[in-house]
């Protein structure tokens, strides 16, 4: 099978990493020709804190990946995420030369540009500069200026930051590890990608991915991301509030809180007992279900309580920000008994479990279609759509210089003819936001080894 066949998402998480290797079938739904899964190590909330484990860790789960699809891996897609990551709102415009001529892709370039010059706190790096609404001569709520005219054209921003040297170690691990960077994307808009619906995003939802080392947020109205935040807290510090509060090893406390954890302890009665055995002869450990609920009630509460902080910021209690669709919750955390109903509590909004499974094909491993894998499914889905554009874009060029000088002349006076004139010049310069600041992130990570 040719490499152009298929793409490869990297999830570089706390807990684990995953390889995900897929391909879109003729329904356009996404084939899973093999994955690998290695336990993370190197990685702490969200950030690599050991270069060399991590590099072992990609290894392992791209080596497995491998083995299950008989494929060889190239390049990847990767996410980013980690307790470094913030982001701002910010409205910028540029005053154009000729307010005759309409606006195009090279107006939008400037303005974003101008974006990316923002001083930033030392150390910080611009990931993402995400536009939201633009303005044209004062005009405003317009979501797609190009064709018009215009004088001044401003925009609202979303714009993510993150530490320059958190960046760098992950690009630093990849490479490391024998593998090209074809892309890198921020994990709450992967996993946003994965679980959330179009009508979902447009009515206005939070997506709330709980991970090992960190829980995610990504807001999202009429059809715009809104808002994003990492909050450095995830299914670790329960699993550590377990060992402390039970005083238990690290294992015995993640297997007691995946078969019988949950969220909300009025659920069990006193006389539920769990034994545990103990360390090298000693005597086994009883302990009650009622108890262990109350710790990782505790906990659960305030990653809860700290994430809506984060949906109130965002200003859900305003009518035209009202997040109709409520809430989704991923991630390995979402799993955990009740949380459901804990979050519906807290907030007061609907909320429902995300799976990835939307957009795979019916006969994907059951495994894969867990809110487990939603990052690593998402990034697989980025991945297809970047070789999808590298390769229209080959295959545009090509055409190009096949019709150079056989260009047929424009009637003056024709609408149409000029409208296609229009259309196939904008086809030739379009290249999106996400293509520019991935180029960009690239000479930079190149330039930082």
């Amino acid at each position: 099978m040719e490499q152009g066949n298929y793409s490869v998402g990297l999830d570089i998480g706390t807990t684990k990493i995953v390889a995900i290797i897929g391909r879109k079938n003729e329904f356009g739904k996404i084939e899973i020709l093999g994955s690998g899964r290695s336990k993370s190590l190197g990685v702490h909330r969200g950030v690599v804190n050991n270069i060399t484990q991590t590099i072992s860790s990609i290894q392992q789960a791209v080596e497995q990946a491998e083995v299950n699809s008989g494929l060889k891996i190239a390049s990847v897609v990767v996410g980013i995420a980690g307790q470094h990551i913030r982001s701002l709102q910010h409205s910028d415009y540029i005053t154009r030369a000729n307010a005759e001529e309409v606006i195009n892709d090279e107006d939008l370039d400037k303005l974003c540009n101008q974006v990316y010059k923002l001083v930033m706190l030392p150390g910080e790096e611009i990931i993402h500069v995400l536009p939201q609404e633009y303005k044209v001569d004062g005009q405003a709520e317009i979501k797609e200026p190009i064709g018009m005219y215009g004088g001044r054209l401003e925009a609202n921003f979303h714009v993510v930051v993150g530490q320059v040297h958190s960046i760098k170690n992950i690009g630093r691990c990849v490479k490391s590890a024998g593998l090209d960077l074809s892309n890198i994307t921020l994990e709450p808009l992967a996993s946003a990608e994965a679980v959330l619906s179009q009508e979902e995003k447009e009515a206005g939802v939070a997506l709330i991915d709980i991970g090992g080392g960190t829980t995610d947020l990504a807001i999202f109205k009429d059809g715009i991301i809104r808002h994003t935040a990492v909050i450095p807290f995830g299914g670790n510090v329960i699993t550590e509030d377990i060992k402390e509060g039970c005083s238990i090893i690290e294992k015995q406390a993640e297997l007691l809180k995946i078969k019988f954890g949950s969220a909300w302890p009025g659920e069990n009665r006193d006389n539920e007992i769990v034994s545990i055995p103990g360390l090298r002869g000693r005597e086994p450990k009883e302990i009650t279900l009622k108890n262990l609920s109350k710790i990782i009630h505790a906990r659960v509460v305030e990653i809860v309580e700290q994430v809506y902080v984060e949906i109130k910021n965002y200003g859900h209690e305003e009518q035209k920000k009202k997040l109709i669709a409520g809430i989704v919750l991923t991630g390995g955390g979402s799993q955990l008994k009740h949380l459901k109903q804990l979050v519906e509590y807290i907030t007061g909004m609907d909320t429902r479990i995300g799976y990835p499974n939307e957009h795979l094909a019916g006969d994907s491993d059951e495994d894969i279609a867990s809110p487990l894998y939603a990052t690593a499914v998402g990034l697989l889905m980025n991945a297809l759509k970047t070789d999808e554009k590298l390769l229209l874009n080959a295959n545009h060029r090509e055409q190009t210089t096949e019709n150079e000088g056989q260009e047929q002349p424009v009637m003056a006076g024709d609408p149409e003819n000029l409208a296609t004139a229009a259309t196939h010049k904008a086809v030739k310069e379009k290249k999106s936001i996400f293509d520019r600041w991935s180029e960009k992130l690239k000479d930079f990570l190149d330039n930082a080894e």
